[in-house]
């Protein structure tokens, strides 16, 4: 299986032990270029995937001996090619599509060692095709989620599961389960129709703004974020933006995330417990995320489309990440894009959050009546940050043993560790 020495020139075997890391990092970079290019060809997604993970075992095994290609992504697609081959080979399916694979292969021979086994014009349909179906209505979320990691952003099962605390057998299943259903839904490998686009881009969008999400503020586990997870999050808002460059919603979504992330080298300590807003060293922030975010949000209001959900997310956080302190920080301004978002897209959440902003532009009084009408109306009952927000508003106004009691409550709420824990502190009044 392993393509001749006209395929791709070797360099001299690397050192023991950094083949893997070169296969692994390979795979993360081009799986979404590779798996999408066998799909096109094979017309199969579920067995396109199969194809380029078993070239990726052939090269765990040949690299180490014959030496790591020059172009590991044209390697990986060429083995992948002859997989193909023999498959249908073996089935007795000899018909124009090995024509149509062996002609690319020779050509790609013909081209030289550092050749493209894709069309280059072609690879950013062929992602965003792939991207369309791991995210296709037929799948439920979690599915959605699991094979977007999976497949596109080129995480193992074992990764996902970490990421997201559940066992490796169960992402397992969620994959191979979200394969069939693609397969018994007959999900052709190509772009939906015009009139499906909104629809379709808005579920990609969600899943990748959910797995940034999940890292930003983990629902569970030991740690409080997930930075690798975000910067898988923002790696895949960076394709989609690649992909779809005049599209507000992407840019929007990959600002929002740029600024986002901008304040996590100042959000944990040292021994990794939680920093609030107010208490963190702005001196710590990430100013390129910053500047790469707001050059982001920029171009999505150049369209002249208009802000979206996450355009106006996006202007909350330019907003936090212009002020040089939480005292300074234009409040009003963020109301008023609060209460754009409600309109837009309502929420209880954006609510909850709007109310957080009135109380630092006009006092914790009138985020109180807020405040106490989301918990009548019984739409945020067990989300944490509804009683841990009341007992901020409670405290900010005196009324100490109501506020402890709310932190209690909401640290009993809370499935993450640190989160708890600061929840606890506060309960017990040794943290203000």
């Amino acid at each position: 299986m392993t393509p001749s020495s006209d395929d791709a020139a070797v360099r001299p075997l690397p050192p023991p032990g950094t083949v893997e890391r070169t296969v692994a990092a390979v795979w993360r970079i081009e799986s979404a270029k590779i798996v999408g290019t066998l799909a096109r060809m094979v017309g199969d997604f579920g067995w396109a995937e199969d194809l380029a993970q078993e070239a990726l075992l052939d090269a765990l095994r040949q690299w180490p001996v014959e030496g790591v290609p020059r172009n590991g992504a044209a390697w990986l697609t060429a083995v992948a090619k002859r997989r193909a081959i023999d498959g249908w080979r073996r089935q007795e399916r000899l018909d124009d599509r090995i024509a149509v694979l062996a002609h690319d292969l020779e050509h790609e021979q013909a081209e030289g060692t550092d050749a493209v086994p894709w069309d280059p014009d072609a690879v950013d349909d062929d992602v965003l095709r792939l991207m369309f179906i791991t995210c296709h209505p037929v799948l439920s979320r979690e599915a959605q989620v699991a094979l977007t990691l999976r497949v596109v952003a080129g995480l193992s099962s074992e990764e996902i599961a970490r990421a997201f605390l559940v066992p490796t057998a169960t992402v397992q299943q969620r994959i191979v389960r979200a394969k069939k259903t693609l397969a018994a839904a007959g999900v052709p490998f190509e772009t939906p129709p015009r009139e499906e686009h909104t629809a379709r881009l808005g579920a990609l969008l969600g899943v990748v703004y959910l797995i940034f999400n999940e890292a930003h503020a983990a629902s569970s586990g030991p740690e409080w974020m997930r930075p690798d997870l975000a910067d898988e999050a923002i790696r895949l808002g960076r394709v989609l933006v690649g992909l779809m460059p005049r599209e507000p919603d992407a840019l929007g979504l990959l600002a929002l995330m740029e600024l986002t992330a901008a304040r996590f080298p100042a959000r944990t300590d040292a021994q990794g417990d939680p920093v609030l807003l107010g208490d963190q060293d702005r001196r710590l922030w990430d100013r390129s995320r910053i500047t790469r975010g707001r050059a982001a949000l920029a171009r999505a209001d150049a369209v002249g489309r208009g802000r979206g959900a996450y355009g106006l997310q996006a202007a909350i956080a330019e907003c936090h990440a212009l002020a040089p302190s939480i005292e300074e920080t234009d409040w009003e301004q963020i109301v008023v894009l609060y209460e754009a978002l409600g309109r837009l897209a309502p929420s209880p959440v954006v609510e909850l959050n709007r109310a957080a902003a009135v109380a630092m532009a006009t006092g914790p009084a009138s985020a109180l009546k807020v405040l106490d009408q989301l918990e009548a109306s019984g739409v945020l009952r067990g989300y944490h940050l509804l009683p841990a927000t009341r007992a901020e508003m409670l405290r900010r106004l005196g009324r100490e043993d109501e506020a402890r009691s709310e932190f209690a409550t909401a640290a009993a709420l809370t499935g993450n560790d640190r989160e708890r824990a600061l929840l606890e502190e506060k309960a017990r009044g040794e943290r203000t």
